[in-house]
């Protein structure tokens, strides 16, 4: 039996030695071999170098170039070149326990399922506090809804689940990941799973060690430029994938943005406006004093308020965003009619030609 392991990078230096030093240290179950993909998507760093200097001293270890750059088209890529039962999908931005792939293998073979994974155990991406600030933000319902891997989870079938491990039967049934999209790849592939029939499977016994944006700037610019717009073009690309989750920002800037303006011309909105905002900010300062309770950081009682708030408003502005980009079809993913080269279909799911 064999297991292809994917890791697409893109300037990965801080991250990659960890990741993959974790990997290699997988327990491998009888008659199981590997091989590890590194597919770069032209780094600029010393992520080509690090992932070089592995593969020369590990042979099961390949490093392919993806001119294509995003994560899409470096799977894609490795997916073809693979011969593996089994696709594990990583992210170099995390690490591994060593049991990651046998548990992954286990729940796999015991549920049957096209594709199963874990659930994420946050860290933060740097020392500054406004890295443990991220850390908090992500790691709260009021901040990332319904996301069952982020938060705890029962075992059974979800939406989705980080990164996953698939069987190779699934992507012959159903295709590769959408390369139009930048982000959102792994969620629009999980549920074309669930609405073929299929099935997603999360395992909290297997879990995920990641390490967000080290900065608040540079995770809200992350909402702001990729995964507020890229959640609209998901729904464009993919209408099975619409999760309320991912548009409900977008409504929540549109009814900060209109009760505010509302407010200076019609005072009878004035009431309800304060009171549907006060009582947002009511649970964000309950999610701030929780937060500061389990972190043991006081800072977050009135930090991370704020924090939601311009989390919130990042993601649904980005939303929005990629709403009217789509209106004047000028979105970037409009520019490609196939989900992946030689598809011939403008929906990645068959059925939806």
């Amino acid at each position: 039996m064999t297991v292809d392991i994917i890791i697409p990078v893109f300037n990965e230096e801080a991250y990659l030695q960890k990741c993959l030093e974790s990997v290699l240290e997988f327990e491998r179950p009888a008659g199981l071999s590997w091989v590890i993909f590194i597919v770069d998507g032209d780094s600029q760093d010393r992520t080509r170098e690090i992932a070089l200097e592995f593969a020369a001293r590990y042979p099961e270890i390949q490093v392919l170039a993806n001119p294509g750059r995003i994560q899409s088209c470096g799977l894609n890529l490795a997916i073809r070149s693979g011969r593996g039962e089994y696709v594990l999908r990583l992210d170099a931005h995390a690490t591994y326990p060593k049991n990651y792939l046998r548990l992954c293998l286990e729940t796999i073979m015991r549920t049957r399922a096209d594709n199963v994974g874990g659930v994420f155990i946050t860290h933060p991406g740097g020392t500054s506090y406004g890295a443990q600030l991220v850390q908090a933000l992500s790691t709260h319902r009021f901040g990332v809804g319904n996301a069952g891997y982020r938060l705890d989870a029962m075992e059974g079938s979800a939406d989705t689940v980080p990164y996953g491990f698939f069987t190779r039967e699934v992507f012959n049934r159903l295709g590769l990941f959408d390369e139009r999209l930048v982000r959102g790849q792994d969620y629009e592939f999980n549920r074309r799973i669930r609405a073929s029939g299929g099935t997603v499977w999360l395992n909290p016994a297997i879990q995920v060690h990641y390490h967000n944006q080290p900065t608040l700037a540079a995770f809200l610019k992350k909402q702001l430029g990729k995964e507020g717009p890229y959640n609209a073009y998901l729904w464009y690309l993919a209408p099975y994938a619409v999760s309320i989750r991912h548009g409900i920002t977008g409504a929540f800037v549109l009814g900060v943005c209109l009760g505010a303006a509302l407010c200076r011309f019609t005072p009878i909105i004035f009431w309800p406006f304060a009171v549907v905002f006060g009582f947002y900010w009511l649970m964000a300062l309950i999610a701030g004093v929780q937060q500061a309770l389990r972190y043991h950081e006081w800072h977050h009682v009135l930090a991370v308020p704020v924090g939601l708030f311009l989390f919130h408003f990042c993601h649904g502005l980005g939303f929005l965003i990629g709403l009217v980009r789509l209106l004047l079809g000028i979105a970037p993913v409009q520019r490609t009619k196939e989900p992946w080269p030689g598809a011939g279909r403008f929906r990645a799911w068959p059925t939806l030609t």
